[in-house]
């Protein structure tokens, strides 16, 4: 999905992703459908709803190492919220900036962000 357009609201790869879009498509292609919310603003929601949200579409805080697929949940400037997936290495996420889904390397703060993973 690397290379997607940044849609916001997008659920489908097609026709462009955001943050919990991408989630979302990268686990249904790995044939698990999540539950996750619609309609959500871009800034304002709380952290808590958030959490609530991962944990509806049955994630859990993930306390040890890194894992290939695990959610990491990041709080940009102005309580925006923002998530990605995480590789041993790389980061894949929807930027808003650059308007496409990217891969970056892991840096100290990707590395160090609370992570999610499916029970």
């Amino acid at each position: 999905m690397v290379g997607a357009r940044f849609v916001t609201q997008g659920r489908d790869p097609a026709t462009g992703l955001d943050c919990a879009g991408l989630v979302g498509a990268a686990y249904a292609a790995a044939g698990r459908r999540l539950a996750y919310p619609f309609d959500y603003p871009l800034r304002g929601w709380p952290r808590t709803r958030i959490e609530a949200a991962l944990t509806a579409a049955g994630f859990v805080p993930a306390t040890d190492g890194i894992r290939a697929g695990d959610v990491a949940l990041f709080v940009q400037p102005a309580r925006q919220f923002h998530l990605g997936l995480l590789g041993p290495e790389t980061f894949i996420h929807a930027h808003a900036g650059l308007r496409r889904v990217v891969e970056t390397p892991l840096d100290a703060a990707t590395r160090t962000a609370p992570r999610w993973r499916l029970s």
